[in-house]
């Protein structure tokens, strides 16, 4: 049983699986997120700002954080479809990408450490995307650059962490099984193919949360075996 576990973007699709998942395996499960979370205990921040990171570490408190898990994420207008022109995307949209995919996070691993220190096997992840990887033919400008350098923040925090043996981790999937993806694939409004199994990236969470603190599990590719960049 977990002490305190932090879920951002709880609210709906991976996030939602993940703090659905987990709460019934922690004493206490904080679902961050602006708009309702149906599970846990819901603490309402827009985490594109420094108040909504204020407000989900004093949510916080002193209790022990077993893991910090960012599900959140944002992309531009269109993305994901063949409507998506990078010309068309707004000075609004592109800021509000890299602040909700790769400020927030940052901030908030800042703000969480101390928590994370009171646990005995401290985990944070990162939920990133196949998008962020080397050469993966994306057009989503904004929120592939967002995640590319989520990707970093995991390596560096690494380095940052490694003599207190906090793990970080960041997972990078193409599509996932969520309700609103498996609509929009089968309406043919959505690109990337195939959808990986939703309880196929649960396991991989598990995964990560009961290795021991000796382990460092950098990152985690995963595509459907009929998807894009598989």
């Amino acid at each position: 049983m977990f002490n305190t576990l932090v879920v951002a973007g709880a609210s709906r699709g991976i996030g939602l699986a993940v703090a659905s998942h987990l709460a019934p395996k922690s004493r206490r499960l904080l679902a961050v997120s602006r708009t309702l979370a149906p599970i846990g205990e819901w603490v309402s921040a827009d985490l594109s700002s420094l108040s909504g990171v204020e407000k989900t570490a004093k949510a916080v408190g002193s209790d022990v954080l077993d893991a910090f898990l960012y599900m959140g994420g944002t992309w531009e207008t269109k993305a994901f479809t063949r409507e998506y022109n990078f010309e068309h995307c707004s000075d609004e949209d592109i800021t509000r990408v890299i602040g909700v995919n790769l400020v927030a996070p940052i901030r908030l691993v800042k703000s969480l450490l101390p928590a994370l220190r009171r646990s005995a096997n401290p985990k944070i992840i990162f939920m990133g995307a196949l998008s962020g990887r080397d050469n993966f033919p994306a057009r989503e400008v904004a929120n592939s650059a967002s995640k590319f350098g989520l990707r970093g923040v995991v390596h560096a925090l690494r380095e940052e962490l490694r003599s207190q043996q906090i793990s970080i981790t960041v997972i990078n999937p193409g599509n996932v099984g969520t309700p609103e993806v498996l609509e929009d694939l089968a309406q043919n409004a959505l690109l990337g193919g195939k959808a990986i199994p939703l309880n196929d990236l649960l396991n991989i969470i598990d995964c990560i949360l009961s290795l021991s603190r000796e382990t460092c599990l950098k990152e985690i590719d995963v595509a459907a075996m009929l998807g894009t960049g598989a």
